[in-house]
């Protein structure tokens, strides 16, 4: 008996010993957005499954996009997952950066992901990372102040109207903002918002043989209308905020307007970090008639960088975090309207989720953004709010930091076009496309 004992414990050490010595430490880059925060509130559930830590590294978006570009164009190996876009994945895929995520397991169920999202983060049949939550952008408002102002928002306004509205809803006796918006430099900051605007306005950032557009009457319009609304409407320095000085803004009852990410939808209408969440409406983002919305198409998606020594732990906690069973441990935990949206067609046949008020908006909009016919006028580039090239992330933070300082009064409009014109010809010049 003693000997059988002894040898049962010695088996139980054993393995123990063994399930310890494949338990992984993984590093994960990621936005500092509120879903990302959450998500590592929950971290150990990941681990209580599968033996594996994570350590979190949590970047400012535009910083994000730095480290992990340098670090996968120069094979630096300082994260076994990465959170990227709908811009890098199909590039870094082609590459050959990027580890194939097509064998991820059948209980994963890859067909649930919304298509418009799969497609975006994959190159040539192959996904390439994984959506933990897909989005467009739209109208977020506050009921109360355009009941206030006498006017009541369509579900599908115009850029005019909206300017009405924004300059109608300004109180600057107590601080009141008609209208917050990204001015913020950044490709994917300033630089999103502004490109997915000018959509609407008949502009493009290339003609179809790569010539820059920006000494167009379509980009002129876009900007000036864009520094005139938000000068007599918007909040002071919006030429520095983002997504997350503006949702600090709204949340604070500073905003009665705030065109933005769908996913931002969970933040104002959460009481808990709202004052005016009984008060939020929501409405497509704005159009000028011309038969194009100004909102975007994005996934924020975990990624394995190729050359990884920790690949199926990798792949273990993608398959977690962007899985049904995560949404429904954030449900449990903190209801229906605060799970990641935008990612998987069961959630929008959940009967729970549909009922939210944001749901339809999220998905109309989502379903409104075509990165495959984005302009008015025929343009070279697949991509909705960024053209779908490697040289452009580096010439659109250029482009967008012009912009930038032409809201904060430090140039004029016409000069931050021209200043943008020359670079973005300059630079795709150099790279051969002209």
């Amino acid at each position: 008996m003693k000997n059988t004992a002894r040898a049962l414990l010695g088996a139980v050490v054993a393995s123990l010993m063994t399930s310890t010595a494949f338990a992984e430490k993984l590093t994960i880059a990621t936005v500092n957005n509120g879903d990302m925060i959450r998500m590592q509130k929950y971290t150990d559930d990941f681990t209580k499954k599968t033996g594996h830590t994570v350590e979190w590294v949590t970047l400012e978006e535009n910083v994000l996009r730095q480290r992990v570009t340098t670090d996968i164009t120069t094979k630096g190996g300082a994260f076994d997952i990465m959170t990227i876009g709908m811009y890098e994945t199909p590039i870094w895929g082609k590459n050959g950066w990027l580890v194939s995520m097509n064998d991820l397991s059948a209980e994963y169920n890859a067909d649930d992901i919304l298509p418009a999202m799969k497609g975006g983060l994959s190159y040539d049949g192959t996904m390439y990372a994984a959506p933990f939550y897909g989005e467009s952008s739209m109208i977020m408002y506050r009921k109360d102040l355009m009941e206030k102002a006498g006017l009541k928002m369509p579900d599908a306004p115009s850029w005019s109207f909206i300017a009405k509205a924004a300059r109608a809803m300004t109180d600057r006796s107590t601080e009141t903002n008609g209208i917050c918006l990204r001015g913020k430099a950044g490709w994917g900051e300033g630089g999103a918002f502004i490109t997915a605007m000018s959509n609407s306005f008949g502009a493009r950032w290339f003609d179809e043989k790569w010539n820059a557009q920006f000494d167009t009457r379509e980009w002129s319009d876009t900007l000036n209308f864009f520094v005139n609304m938000m000068n007599d409407a918007g909040p002071p320095g919006f030429a520095t905020n983002g997504f997350n000085e503006n949702l600090s803004l709204f949340q604070q009852g500073k905003c009665g307007m705030w065109i933005d990410a769908t996913v931002a939808a969970s933040f104002v209408t959460n009481p808990k970090d709202s004052t005016v969440a009984d008060k939020v409406g929501f409405a497509l983002a704005p159009d000028n008639g011309l038969g194009k919305r100004s909102n975007w198409l994005w996934a924020w998606a975990l990624a394995i960088p190729a050359g990884t020594k920790k690949e199926a732990a990798a792949k273990q906690f993608i398959e977690w975090a962007t899985g049904t069973g995560y949404i429904e441990l954030v449900a449990g935990k903190e209801g229906w309207a605060n799970v990641p949206p935008g990612a998987r067609t069961s959630l929008y046949k959940n009967p729970n989720y549909t009922s939210v008020p944001f749901a339809k908006m999220t998905m109309d909009s989502i379903l409104s953004a075509d990165p495959n016919n984005s302009t008015v006028d025929p343009s070279p580039y697949v991509g909705v709010q960024f053209a779908a090239i490697p040289e452009f992330a580096g010439i659109a933070t250029e482009v967008s930091q012009e912009f930038s300082a032409a809201y904060a009064g430090q140039q004029t409009v016409a000069e931050a076009l021209a200043k943008a014109q020359a670079l973005t010809n300059e630079a795709m010049e150099a790279a051969g496309y002209r």
